[in-house]
């Protein structure tokens, strides 16, 4: 944080290179007011835009605070490591060409090594980056026109860090009322990343939030951090993470990488540190507007008012599905909205009070009152207001007058939404944010919101479950194993795991005698072989040696061998419990409906390890299959808690050997009635040391009891 303080807040501004970039970035601090030092850089020129210059970096009469650098890559270097001799505050670094070019330039990786070394201890932003708008100090690093304007002395605003430069430009131009102080960009982040910067970011008195834009994460540690500190500062995080529709996945052998990818790893990443995740431009900006004014809310809770039952009827679809949710108003809170409004008005949440008190300030007065007196986490009042250049928004003010004594009668929080971004204008967003009112733009946009503040409020009450990333290196250079069944099944005895009996056969008649010894009904499946009931290599409940006869003769050409394990009775669903070794977060667990179906409905949540048994049951009761655990109409009940205790102990048996296993997928985990267990029963091992590499069992019972 330190480490970047004279770069992010200067005193001193350097700006090196000619062309049309640097010169701008001396005219953008000039007109936005900043009241430090500029001091330009070019060796053929004596003045830029009407300031001194200097025809090289030891011209300077002092080490900068922080410096524009705009020159082409190989001179970028040179003149990095003579400002770092110099005792410089930090550089933006805005030429590209470094490793970003990928495989397109060979010399942009060496390019980059050089460029850190030669920035030693000094903080460099990029490169291939547009560079720093602090709105705070009217300091800009900033080589092209913006929209934004200079914070108000006294005044918070926002935070916002994306790595897409021309992103930040267009974020300048909205005209949304939302304040910001700082803006930057961060480029390849080859010397400081993404986090480093939030954090320096949020520690600043003039930072109220933080929104981020975020391509990929520079460290895990970086990030605990990160959340950590905006925990302690009060200061919430929401982010715009892009990767949802990722097509390119690491080849893989089981069910779970096709479910989990980098991108379900990185929202359970965002949920455990307790930032708020959002798919969209303008719902990062609405989100960034009710944290600005109101912080994190306290619970899911809305109310909803507007004087149309169609917007009525769009606010109420528009919470479908979500977390957020307009409660049904008590007996007492309904008779008390009822006895302010007309007995045509039928009294609800979303409330449609007609117009019948329309441009009636004490009657929309009392009616407002009465409606947001139920404790709700936040209001909302549905209001576009007419355009200015052809009509008057008079007669608004009184219905905004009234939600605005009914909040501050009530001490609750509350917003304005307008159906379309365009209703309402940057002056009135001005204006409302004045009042302690918020002004969201979109019926979507402000569900996203509410539901992205309630979740930070939720998260921020839950204690830590444990250090995220300490598991997430891996044997280097390991080649991945598959051995087959037999070999697992004494890893996971050896674990603690309770495995039932099961024998390996290596033609038919083994096959039946096998199936003698351990009693009807079993399973039969051919060994080495992945996705067996696609291929039709596996045979369940098998009753008598002769069903295991034909069986076996039809499955031994499919494989390494067969398997024959008692068959699990008493099932009510069947889940899906993976785990894959991502290269930044370590092991990431799936758990989803499982069986045949698993891809097709695509029907889970990810978590990262550890995990703590509230993280699990969360998982669990988020899935589309929970009803049918809990007893949907009246069907028996599924061992719920059998399950949990199940998942916790595959969890710690890849815990245990993080540094080996690859891939642990168990499909399907079949739940059994009440008090009847959880069974593994199929399940493939991949590790990367030759250790026991695939279990592919019909019946292995995970949660351990009391008779081993």
């Amino acid at each position: 944080m330190l480490r970047l303080e004279r770069l992010l807040r200067p005193k001193s501004i350097a700006v090196i290179g000619g062309g049309s970039f640097a010169p701008n970035v001396v005219k953008q601090s000039l007109k936005m007011g900043f009241a430090g030092d500029i001091w330009p850089v070019h060796p053929k020129r004596d003045e830029v835009e009407g300031v001194k210059a200097y025809a090289s970096v030891a011209d300077l009469p002092g080490a900068p605070d922080a410096v524009f650098i705009g020159v082409n890559r190989f001179a970028t270097i040179d003149i990095v490591r003579e400002l770092s001799e110099r005792g410089a505050g930090g550089a933006i670094c805005f030429a590209s060409g470094f490793l970003e070019a990928g495989a397109d330039d060979d010399n942009g990786e060496r390019l980059q090594a050089e460029l850190v070394a030669a920035a030693g201890s000094m903080p460099i932003i990029g490169p291939n980056c547009y560079g720093l708008i602090n709105y705070a100090d009217g300091a800009l690093l900033w080589p092209d026109q913006h929209g934004g304007q200079r914070l108000e002395p006294g005044t918070r605003g926002v935070a916002i860090i994306t790595q897409s430069s021309n992103i930040a430009c267009n974020i300048t131009m909205q005209q949304r009322g939302l304040p910001i102080a700082f803006l930057m960009t961060a480029g390849n982040q080859a010397q400081t990343g993404l986090s480093e910067m939030a954090l320096g970011l949020i520690e600043d008195d003039r930072v109220s939030c933080l929104g981020l834009h975020i391509e990929g994460f520079d460290k895990v540690d970086g990030f605990e951090r990160l959340a950590a500190r905006a925990r302690e500062l009060n200061k919430p995080i929401v982010a715009m993470k892009v990767g949802r529709s990722e097509q390119a996945r690491a080849a893989t052998v089981s069910h779970t990488a096709s479910l989990a990818g980098t991108d379900a790893s990185s929202d359970a990443f965002l949920k455990r540190l307790g930032i708020a995740r959002v798919n969209s431009i303008p719902s990062l900006l609405e989100t960034l507007k009710l944290l600005h004014a109101f912080g994190p809310l306290p619970g899911y809770t809305l109310s909803s008012m507007s004087c149309s039952g169609g917007e009525a009827s769009v606010m109420a679809d528009s919470a479908e599905g979500r977390k957020v949710r307009f409660p049904k108003l008590t007996e007492e809170h309904w008779a008390r909205v009822k006895s302010t409004l007309g007995s045509f008005v039928a009294v609800a949440n979303p409330l449609d009070y007609h117009t019948f008190i329309w441009n009636n300030e004490p009657a929309m007065t009392d009616t407002f009152t009465a409606m947001v007196s139920g404790g709700f986490d936040l209001n909302m009042l549905v209001l576009d207001f007419p355009r200015g250049d052809r009509c008057s928004d008079a007669d608004w003010w009184p219905t905004m007058r009234a939600f605005e004594s009914a909040l501050r009668t009530n001490k609750a929080r509350g917003a304005i939404v307008a159906s379309m971004l365009e209703n309402v204008t940057e002056a009135h967003a001005a204006e409302l944010f004045k009042r302690g009112v918020v002004p969201l733009q979109g019926i979507v946009e402000a569900m996203d919101a509410a539901e992205a503040a309630a979740f930070i409020g939720e998260a921020w009450a839950r204690l830590a479950s444990g250090a995220i990333g300490s598991n997430a290196s891996s044997a280097a250079g390991a080649g991945r194993n598959t051995p087959d069944e037999a070999e697992a099944k004494a890893l996971l005895r050896s674990a603690g795991l309770a495995v039932p009996q099961g024998a390996r056969a290596a033609s038919v008649a083994e096959a039946v005698a096998a199936a003698e010894k351990l009693g009807f009904p079993v399973a039969l499946k051919a060994l080495g072989v992945a996705h067996k009931s696609e291929l039709g290599a596996v045979k369940l409940n098998l009753k008598s040696a002769e069903e295991v006869r034909a069986t076996a003769e039809a499955l031994l050409p499919l494989g390494t061998g067969l398997y024959v394990e008692r068959m699990v009775e008493g099932g009510v669903a069947e889940l899906i419990v993976g785990v894959t070794r991502d290269a930044l977060f370590g092991p990431v667990m799936t758990v989803g409906t499982g069986g045949v179906l698993v891809e097709l409905l695509k029907d889970s949540a990810t978590l990262l390890l550890p995990a703590s048994r509230e993280e699990v049951e969360a998982a669990l009761k988020s899935l589309r299959l929970y009803p049918l655990l809990d007893g949907y109409r009246g069907r028996a009940k599924a061992d719920v808690s059998a399950a949990v205790d199940a998942i916790l102990a595959i969890s710690r048996f890849v815990q245990e050997r993080a540094g080996t296993i690859e891939e642990l997928d168990v499909n399907p985990l079949i739940v059994c009635g009440e008090g009847k267990g959880a069974w593994i029963a199929d399940a493939l091992l991949v590790t990367n040391d030759g250790e026991a590499a695939t279990a592919v069992s019909h019946e292995k019972k995970v949660a351990v009891s009391a008779e081993g």
